[in-house]
């Protein structure tokens, strides 16, 4: 069986070993505060870093795994063997009155709508409160329901994004536009080819600072009434997708699942579609809520329930 120092003899002489890290716990890397240790982990805070870091995993044959702000994943409870990449890339350039690049380990929220707000440009501003870098945020098409009264609509990353700069899967550095990503509801190219965003560019509106201190109060209110304190309930959010005209979660709430626990994992007593971890939780204890909820609505009301988040890691 390959160790983790195994795998950091293959990484060496291409990787700095002062920042390789061995048997790096991922619960606290993560929004969940669940996972297991990862056998090497390696913090790239520029975008040669972290492109070298991907180039040098895939030469020496060593598992690897880009890791953002650790939203919407689940690590399993034994943990990654391999390489963790965290990405740190940071850097928020404004290249016009309406245009920002920023690198691919900015986070959303507070640190790039902080800095749009502040020149009076909207669009991000609607992802106020959600986790996630920029990277993450391609990743997954990231997505906002909007409260408008009367006229609830999604809200897609994909509609505010310009280009980006990648490392293609064949390891060659490119500038791509938005229809590269072939994103969908909560998916891109970036699930299916392993391309990894080393900076994303952003086309804005100028909007009225009252307008958009309107919006995001709004927006945080909404997730309010919905969504856990992270610092109270760590979670990762919805956990299946949309159903039109249904809802995940109101489906697993009429099957009276709503405040099921298992363990230190529950399903949340406000959204039936979120599970939170009390304190202490491991994945074994989410996947068995998982897979009640997801059977229960199978057998009760012969809907596909259709996962959201993504497994990584060995459970």
């Amino acid at each position: 069986m390959t160790s983790s120092l195994d795998f950091l003899k293959a990484l060496r002489g291409t990787l700095s070993e002062e920042r390789l890290e061995l048997g790096v716990p991922l619960a606290p890397l993560t929004t969940f505060r669940i996972g297991g240790p990862a056998d090497l982990l390696y913090q790239a805070r520029t975008p040669s870093e972290l492109a070298e870091a991907v180039l040098a995993a895939k030469a020496a044959g060593v598992p690897y795994f880009l890791l953002g702000r650790g939203a919407n994943i689940l690590f399993g409870d034994k943990g990654f063997r391999g390489l963790v990449i965290r990405s740190e890339v940071g850097g928020i350039e404004f290249l016009d009155d309406v245009t920002v690049k920023a690198g691919a380990g900015v986070e959303i929220f507070p640190d790039l709508i902080d800095a749009t707000v502040a020149r009076n440009l909207g669009g991000l501003h609607h992802f106020v409160g959600i986790p996630s870098t920029v990277g993450g945020a391609l990743w997954q098409n990231l997505h906002f329901l909007s409260p408008a009264p009367k006229r609830e609509c999604t809200l897609f990353i994909e509609e505010v994004l310009e280009s980006a700069e990648i490392l293609t899967e064949e390891g060659e550095l490119k500038t791509v536009s938005v229809d590269y990503f072939e994103f969908g509801y909560d998916e891109s190219i970036l699930q299916t080819k392993s391309d990894i965003v080393l900076s994303a560019t952003f086309r804005l509106e100028v909007t009225p600072l009252d307008d958009l201190r309107r919006v995001m109060r709004e927006n945080l209110e909404w997730r309010d009434t919905r969504h856990p304190d992270l610092w109270l309930y760590p979670c990762v959010g919805s956990i299946f997708r949309k159903i039109d005209g249904i809802g995940a979660g109101r489906l697993i709430d009429e099957c009276g699942l709503k405040g099921q626990t298992h363990g230190a994992a529950g399903i949340f007593h406000k959204h039936a579609n979120i599970i939170v971890n009390f304190g202490g939780a491991t994945a074994n204890e989410v996947c068995y809520l998982i897979n009640l909820a997801r059977d229960t609505v199978a057998r009760e009301t012969g809907h596909e329930l259709i996962q959201e988040i993504t497994f990584v890691g060995d459970f």
